[in-house]
């Protein structure tokens, strides 16, 4: 099973950037779609982005669409999530997520099954 690591969080003043990193290891990483959710305080897990190898596929939830953008690089093993006019809604731990055994329609219904150990990002002034 892939091992996910996310990096690049922090505290931002609202309407800053921040970009995260998340690098996979232990498995073919072509095998997997890619995407981060995020769990704010007292909130349940959202699942937020997604991105098929190719990157042909992308996939955003309503509350981030327009502001983040997620890629990836193969040669690297590694994910991105560039986060622009941020909010202080957007407070919260950001997992990496990975998952290689379910559609494309089921994972972004329902989110991915492997997640990273998460990076927390504070949105405030």
């Amino acid at each position: 099973q892939v091992q996910l690591v996310e990096s690049g969080g922090g505290l931002v003043q609202p309407g800053n950037s921040l970009r995260l990193s998340c690098e996979a290891s232990g498995d073919t990483f072509s095998n997997y779609y890619m995407g981060w959710s995020r769990q704010a305080p007292g909130k349940e897990r959202e699942f937020i982005a997604a991105i098929s190898y190719s990157g042909a596929n992308i996939y955003y939830a309503d509350s981030v669409k327009g502001r983040f953008t997620i890629s990836r690089d193969n040669a690297k093993n590694t994910i991105y999530l560039q986060m622009n006019s941020l909010k202080p809604e957007d407070t919260a731990v950001y997992y990496c997520a990975a998952d290689k055994d379910r559609s494309w329609y089921t994972i972004i219904t329902w989110g991915m099954n492997v997640a990273g150990k998460g990076t927390l990002v504070t949105v405030s002034a």
